[in-house]
């Protein structure tokens, strides 16, 4: 079985490589095509991973290319986690709208539609080479913002899913709290990538949530920077990105007093590229856990075995609303649990979902799909239309100045900017 990962040079990487080591039996992998097109850190990941896979005692052949073609050729699921524009792009985006008093953030807001403009067009050239080389492929998408991403693979008619660590994290996070092994816990996770809210959690079955918020709300609440009291108030388990929302103007004034965590990143990933490149080190580093993408591996190595048919299972994705949450359109991408089998991703029921909740959805999909036309089609009209639609900005003043400064920063990856 052959597996590819595009954005293989990604010092995420070695995350996924440990998740494949140790979970061989859920998924007997035998290639690996890590794809790139930055063949210096392609050379010292694809090192890595063959250490890690050696160590490990894994047969797996590792293939590290710059050409698309070469890599997905022949395999069964093609992982999406690219970053266009690197670190550089990603602290314009946390950056860049603090000035206008937005909050800065590479998957929500303004920084997230800049991020969206500059992916979009990529990932469906890439995904094109992957219909032409791999046309049986699934395509599993960890690329920011997952939801749009996501959206414009399967309105491009790709075999696609879409794929965030939030839920298996909460889940980790639950289970710990619990002391329970993490397979006992199940999410009535709702709502749309990096807008979810936990509305229960089911230990063998039964909602153990109010339990769950009388006895660790505190601990729950520091872990989200949101106060216990309104954990309590609402009886659910925001995301961290909620924090956005409820507490905006706070996290501005936190953010324009201390370093991007782009600046954050960038300086960790130097660190861990020097420990990748060093021949002794055959396990991922234990920096590696505070780059984020926790529990990445466990989530993908599960969801690919179930899209190949060997394992049927249920997992939180993003995929088709298709009448799953009535107050959206159907063509829309939800982040819920799904039924994940070889034949794809059907989303189980939902129960009601309050308005307090629903209004917030609503709201956010809608700029989702006219920041999709964007990125698709281009024009400052556009980019507009979808500031002023998402509700950490919808002002028109706000919305126009933001429009010039996200063009100006990114014309060298919008081609349709240059006249």
């Amino acid at each position: 079985m052959k597996l590819a990962v595009v954005g293989g040079g990604s010092t995420y990487t070695p995350e996924l490589i440990d998740g494949f080591a140790r979970l061989r039996d859920e998924l007997p992998v035998t290639e690996i095509a890590l794809i790139d097109p930055d063949l210096k850190r392609l050379e010292v990941v694809s090192g890595m991973a063959r250490r890690m896979l050696a160590h490990a005692g894994h047969p797996a052949r590792v293939l590290a290319t710059s050409s698309v073609e070469e890599g997905v050729a022949g395999a069964r699921a093609v992982l999406f986690q690219l970053r266009v524009g690197g670190q550089a792009a990603r602290d314009v985006d946390e950056t860049l709208p603090l000035r206008c008093g937005c909050v800065g953030q590479e998957t929500t807001g303004a920084g997230g539609l800049a991020k969206a403009l500059r992916t979009v067009p990529i990932v469906l050239d890439i995904a094109e080479k992957v219909r032409t080389h791999a046309p049986d492929a699934w395509i599993v998408d960890f690329t920011n913002p997952v939801g749009i991403v996501t959206r414009a693979l399967l309105d491009a008619g790709h075999r696609a899913i879409g794929l965030c660590n939030v839920a298996i994290g909460f889940q980790r996070r639950f289970a710990e709290a619990l002391g329970v092994p993490p397979s006992r816990i199940s999410l009535g996770h709702v709502g749309l990538n990096h807008l979810t809210w936990e509305r229960a959690v089911y230990l063998d079955g039964e909602d153990v949530l109010p339990a769950l918020l009388a006895e660790h709300a505190e601990s729950l609440a520091d872990d989200l920077a949101l106060r216990p009291a309104l954990l309590r108030r609402l009886g659910v388990v925001p995301s961290y990105y909620l924090r956005y929302f409820y507490d905006h103007d706070a996290v501005v004034e936190e953010q324009r007093a201390k370093p991007s965590r782009a600046a954050e990143v960038a300086a960790m990933e130097t660190r861990l590229l020097e420990m990748y490149a060093d021949p002794s080190v055959v396990e991922k580093p234990a920096l590696l856990g505070e780059r984020g993408g926790a529990y990445y591996s466990e989530a993908a190595v599960a969801l690919i075995a179930s899209l190949l048919g060997d394992r049927p299972g249920t997992h939180v994705v993003n995929v088709r609303n298709h009448g799953t949450l009535p107050f959206l359109a159907d063509e829309a991408v939800i982040e819920v649990p799904a039924a994940v089998s070889g034949t794809g991703a059907a989303p189980l029921p939902v129960p009601p979902v309050e308005p307090l909740y629903a209004g917030l959805i609503a709201h956010v999909s809608a700029y989702e799909t006219l920041a999709l036309e964007a990125a698709r089609l281009g024009g400052a009209d556009r980019v507009r239309d979808a500031l002023l639609a998402h509700p950490l900005i919808g002002q028109d003043a706000t919305a126009e100045e933001l429009t010039g400064l996200l063009l100006e920063a990114n014309r060298a990856y919008l081609p349709w900017t240059v006249r």
